[in-house]
């Protein structure tokens, strides 16, 4: 395959204002789709849907024809290309051209210290800084949390809002645990965007929700609650609210 048939299947958003998630009755559900050059948070509770819903804005911003750099403690690059095609996006041919790239940031056998985790933001943050990623997820940061002083994690979402300022697309997931209450308020405050996601156990079976906290400068109402299955082939799949409420 050649590079020009690589660009071939990046499809172009109609509006350059906007990260579009790839599925269009997602994007509808986020105020149209998050913002560019914004720094979001994706927040939630074990097993809600956040790595979900990150792959799903990786493919969206692959197909835009972005770069994407995915800072992953869940995946290797193998496992996340593995999920990704469970979910029917084939991104194997962005990560052999280099459009994606996977940085495996849980490692086996590694002992983790407070000093160790925070030159390890630190470098995370010089490399955002000359990468040519537009779009770069962080999947999740809650490792870091357990070994850096929260005072460093918020240094490094400050970090991350200045990057933002100056071109990148960037999105940070996060378990609410992970956090003192005094402390998730801030972060919140810091991010553009805030999405939350819960579990719900709807009519005999537990759903994914998403709820849009806030979504900068959205020209839609946010406070949307979205609630979803993940079908294996077929990828995130938006249950109407009238059946979700049976």
């Amino acid at each position: 395959m050649a590079l020009s048939d690589a660009n071939s299947s990046i499809l172009d958003t109609p509006d350059k204002t906007i990260l579009s998630t790839g599925n269009t009755e997602l994007d509808k559900k986020i105020a149209d789709g998050l913002p560019l050059q914004s720094l979001t948070l994706i927040e939630g509770e074990n097993d809600t849907g956040k790595s979900v819903l990150t792959q799903q804005i990786v493919w969206g911003a692959l197909k835009q024809g972005f770069n994407v750099d995915l800072f992953s403690t869940e995946n290797t690059s193998k496992s996340f290309i593995t999920q990704m095609e469970s979910m029917s996006l084939d991104i194997s041919n962005y990560f052999a051209w280099g459009y994606l790239r996977v940085f495996p940031m849980h490692v086996v056998g590694f002992e983790w210290t407070k000093e160790k985790m925070q030159g390890t933001l630190e470098r995370m943050i010089a490399y955002m800084e000359q990468s040519k990623a537009q779009v770069i997820v962080i999947d999740s940061l809650t490792l870091f949390t357990e070994y850096a002083k929260q005072d460093t994690v918020l240094t490094f979402f400050t970090n991350c809002k200045n990057l933002v300022d100056h071109g990148k697309t960037i999105l940070v997931t996060l378990h609410t645990y992970a956090f003192v209450e005094d402390s998730l308020v801030r972060i919140r405050s810091i991010c553009d965007a805030h999405l939350f996601m819960k579990k719900a156990l709807v009519g005999g079976k537990y759903v994914m929700m998403l709820e849009v906290v806030k979504v900068r400068g959205a020209r839609k109402t946010t406070g949307n609650i979205i609630s979803f299955e993940v079908h294996p082939g077929y990828g995130i799949k938006i249950i109407p609210v009238s059946v979700a409420k049976v």
